[in-house]
């Protein structure tokens, strides 16, 4: 017995490609393009979270030991921290803390001076959140379709063996079998693109969420040391200080 699949020295997807119309080729070619996108998008993520992580913690670390304005000017880096969301937060206070003292009354608007720098760190913490969002849609998408068009690739692979079959006669199992089985393989590659996206998704999610939420407590650090000139775990009486513009409190 030596049916026609079986005379294949390695039937798989290397035979189901040879045999695959120009439907399966597009099938086959889109879940491709899938896999690269995410793995590109997961990586380029990952590598992000990973450098936001480290600088933050950095960060942290720093502006836990400030006492005023002026030690968080100094614990900013001079490149201006473009990569490191906690210290762009941190640059954004300053200049809408300098730039209202520049332009603005100098008695009576302390209110107004919290409120502006308020909104300032609002604006930011949205656009940050805007930036963790990029690409994850991307990855839902890949999640979310990867096993249909697999699937399908997979019913197109056996209609069309199918097909061929009837038109040579009156098929047994085993000719029947292995084109079926190599068909079954567009549905494996289609759990295999989706199962990496949708675990990246979530694990990039949850990072993205821990993110804003380091961010909300820096943004209420920071309006906490403009509403009151210090941190809340100073006991000292305040001194006025000034440094780069900032009028400062210690």
């Amino acid at each position: 017995m030596n049916p026609e699949w079986m005379t294949h020295a390695h039937p798989g997807l290397a035979h189901f490609v040879a045999q695959a119309d120009t439907v399966g080729l597009i099938l086959l070619g889109l879940l491709s393009l899938m896999s690269v996108v995410s793995w590109i998008i997961l990586g380029s993520k990952a590598w992000l979270v990973w450098i936001q992580g480290r600088s933050g913690n950095r960060f942290f670390s720093q502006f836990h030991r400030a006492h005023c304005l002026e030690d968080v000017a100094k614990a900013l880096p001079t490149d201006g921290g473009r990569h490191n969301a906690f210290t762009q937060l941190a640059a954004r206070a300053l200049q809408a803390h300098r730039h209202f003292a520049q332009h603005s009354a100098p008695a009576g608007q302390v209110g107004k001076a919290n409120d502006f720098v308020a909104r300032t760190l609002k604006s930011c913490l949205d656009d940050q959140a805007v930036r963790t969002e990029s690409g994850l849609t991307v990855l839902a998408t890949i999640g979310a379709t990867a096993p249909f068009v697999g699937l399908l690739g997979t019913v197109w692979g056996i209609y069309h063996a199918l097909l061929g079959m009837g038109l040579r006669g009156t098929p047994g199992l085993e000719q029947v079998a292995g084109p079926i089985g190599e068909a079954l393989v567009m549905t494996a590659l289609g759990l295999a693109v989706a199962l990496p996206a949708v675990v990246g998704y979530n694990l990039i999610g949850r990072a993205n969420r821990v993110l804003l939420i380091r961010l909300d407590q820096l943004a209420e650090g920071l309006l906490t040391l403009v509403m009151l000139g210090r941190s809340l775990d100073t006991g000292t009486e305040p001194t006025t200080r000034s440094v780069n513009g900032i009028r400062a409190v210690s």
